[in-house]
């Protein structure tokens, strides 16, 4: 795909202050399946979580979207594209950790809008954990862009409120732009002003030793992965199974549940 950055550019921001943007690099009709998509998981997610966590702060999140669209594996699909500056990141091969998505609307916050990171570990040598987000819709300051706080990765304890949001700045991007950022950089979800919900998914990826938080392949069927093509395989883990069974252990090295080069 041309018009795409050097990856040692990307590599120098995200060591530098902490993120990327990829400006408007989904396709348009793929960006408006996935925002269709999300509509119908929200659904799904909200009557869950309204059953078992009615005091959680979790409304219009949603999560693990994989399987609940198709658009969502569409995308990862095209995301193929983002892969030399994933494995960049990595210094190797990586996996899907999470793919969950929040639809921002006027008036609302949740755990999101916190400051916070989405790595528990702290690890600035390793990184064990990179985010992306996906805009679905414009990204502005107006409807509640992302807040980054610039070389924040770096930082193991949050900044104070005041110095946060006197330094940080706002993600912004036309829809269909993907920024990418150091899993340990501090941000928050921003306040949503104008009369629309501002929506966007976020894939995050880990190395292939770190737990991801669903497991995708069963999720999807362990006989699924052999219809897949290699990338998309590796991505959503079934490289980098846990075997549950001796049938499954003792295994030739190309049908072990976790490959040798998986790290």
């Amino acid at each position: 795909m041309s018009g795409l950055p050097d990856i040692a550019d990307v590599r120098a921001a995200l060591a530098g202050r902490g993120y990327w943007v990829f400006e408007s690099l989904v396709p348009p009709d793929l960006v408006a399946r996935m925002t269709d998509d999300l509509e119908g998981a929200w659904r799904t997610c909200a009557a869950i979580q309204r059953a078992n966590l009615p005091d959680q702060d979790a409304e219009l999140t949603v999560h693990h979207l994989v399987g609940q669209g198709a658009a969502f594996l569409d995308y990862l699909r095209f995301s193929e594209v983002l892969d030399p500056y994933l494995r960049d990141c990595f210094e190797g091969p990586y996996i899907l950790n999470s793919f969950g998505g929040a639809i921002n609307s006027p008036g609302w916050t949740s755990y999101a809008h916190r400051i916070h990171r989405d790595v528990r570990t702290f690890s600035p040598a390793l990184r064990l954990l990179l985010n992306t987000l996906v805009m679905l819709d414009d990204f502005t300051e107006e409807n509640g862009a992302t807040w980054l706080y610039p070389g924040g990765q770096r930082l193991e304890l949050p900044p104070e409120t005041d110095e946060f949001f006197a330094h940080a700045v706002r993600a912004t991007g036309k829809a269909g732009s993907v920024l990418i950022f150091d899993s340990n950089l501090w941000h928050a979800g921003g306040d949503n002003h104008s009369r629309a919900p501002r929506r966007s998914v976020t894939p995050m990826y880990s190395r292939p030793f770190v737990k991801p938080q669903f497991d995708y392949p069963r999720a999807l069927g362990l006989d699924a992965g052999e219809t897949f093509p290699p990338y998309l395989r590796q991505v959503i883990g079934y490289n980098a199974r846990i075997p549950a069974t001796l049938e499954e252990w003792y295994q030739p090295p190309d049908r072990r549940a976790y490959r040798r080069d998986q790290g």
